[in-house]
């Protein structure tokens, strides 16, 4: 179950409305609509312990692996960082389909795709910065 259904199935469980989450969680009601509908997730890790607090619920129901190194890239690249990492997600995902691995096979592939994904960032981000000094 993908951040989106896991946070709306956790507010009507706790009969709160979106705006009385958003309120709890001091987010917007806009906010809460773009994580229900799948549009967005929260970039700053605190976020999902508000919501998780608000909601009495435990943060790791909130969190996905994919949720994970969503808001990790988002959070170090910025909203361009959240966007290629999504689409990482999504490309990596249709390799799969009519595929023969085994989830454990999946999730360790994607978990490795994600790590480089991150590795090669902080090694661009390096590289940059050095050719600025040499400039």
């Amino acid at each position: 179950m993908k951040f989106g259904e896991k946070l709306k199935q956790a507010r009507l469980k706790a009969g709160m409305t979106q705006e009385a989450l958003g309120t709890a969680a001091d987010v917007t009601k806009r906010t809460i609509i773009n994580y229900e509908t799948g549009n967005r997730y929260p970039r700053d890790r605190s976020v999902y312990s508000r919501l998780a607090q608000a909601l009495d619920c435990e943060v790791n129901f909130l969190l996905t692996e994919d949720e994970e190194f969503i808001t990790e890239a988002g959070s170090k690249y910025g909203s361009s960082g959240e966007t290629e990492a999504r689409r990482l997600l999504e490309r990596s995902a249709a390799l799969f389909a009519g595929g023969d691995l085994n989830e454990e096979d999946k999730l360790e592939f994607l978990l490795e795709i994600q790590q480089l994904y991150l590795e090669s960032k902080e090694n661009a981000k390096k590289f940059a910065s050095k050719n600025r000094v040499k400039n």
